[in-house]
């Protein structure tokens, strides 16, 4: 059983220093190893019900984008922040896939999956302390708050810049947003890895395949 107290929260708004986000000459492409934690469970795809499928194919979908926005985006900033075509065109296709997949891929586990599985897990104990005891469900839904937080800082913060004459001002804004996107970037990866590792293997074992057809059934009206 994967072990979820290490499972904690994560504050994206405050400063990492220790994941090294400061430091751009680092590669930006952080290995999988870099988030693994006791509580990680091996995987076999092919033996996973289809709405976990599902959602794991959409998460290397996910991933595909946010590592091309993620190059971009140090681009950006090693170029001294002047942005040309193909970095413009990565933004852009990243908050194209950020609105309409990201956000709706989010919203199906909270209406599909989350629910049922919270409820397992207190069946199982597998829960904090207090008269409405936390999940790793809650932990996952308030990632899923700061991905719009930041999200929303990251891309207002870009577009202010372009209007904004005074050289000082504009690349103190644009440091803002970098700083908010590699904050995003390395949030998505990290709540990423720990659905994939941790939440849906749990997933997998106590939910039931009568749970999962039903699951599926609901799914499918999002095609």
């Amino acid at each position: 059983m994967a072990d979820l107290k290490h499972l904690t929260k994560t504050d994206p708004l405050k400063r990492n220093v220790e994941k090294g986000l400061e430091q751009t000459e680092n590669s930006p492409m952080d290995p999988p190893a870099a988030y693994e934690q006791p509580g990680k469970v091996d995987i076999d795809f092919d033996s996973m019900e289809k709405p976990i499928q599902i959602f794991m194919n959409e998460h290397k979908n996910a991933i595909a984008k946010i590592e091309k926005f993620e190059k971009a985006l140090v681009q950006f900033k090693t170029n001294g922040y002047k942005l040309d075509k193909a970095i413009n065109d990565t933004f852009k296709e990243f908050f194209n896939f950020f609105d309409n997949n990201l956000l709706p891929h989010n919203s199906k586990e909270e209406k599909e999956l989350f629910p049922l599985l919270h409820k397992r897990l207190i069946e199982i104990g597998e829960h904090g302390i207090g008269k409405n005891p936390p999940t790793a469900i809650d932990v996952m839904e308030d990632d899923h708050i700061k991905f719009i937080q930041l999200g929303a800082l990251t891309f207002n913060f870009l577009g202010l810049a372009t209007r904004l004459k005074d050289e000082t001002s504009r690349i103190f804004v644009l440091d803002t947003a970098y700083e908010n996107g590699r904050e995003l970037i390395e949030l998505l990866k990290l709540h990423i890895y720990r659905e994939d590792y941790t939440l849906f293997p749990l997933a997998q074992k106590h939910i039931t395949k009568e749970e999962f057809a039903a699951i599926e059934k609901e799914m499918s009206k999002y095609q």
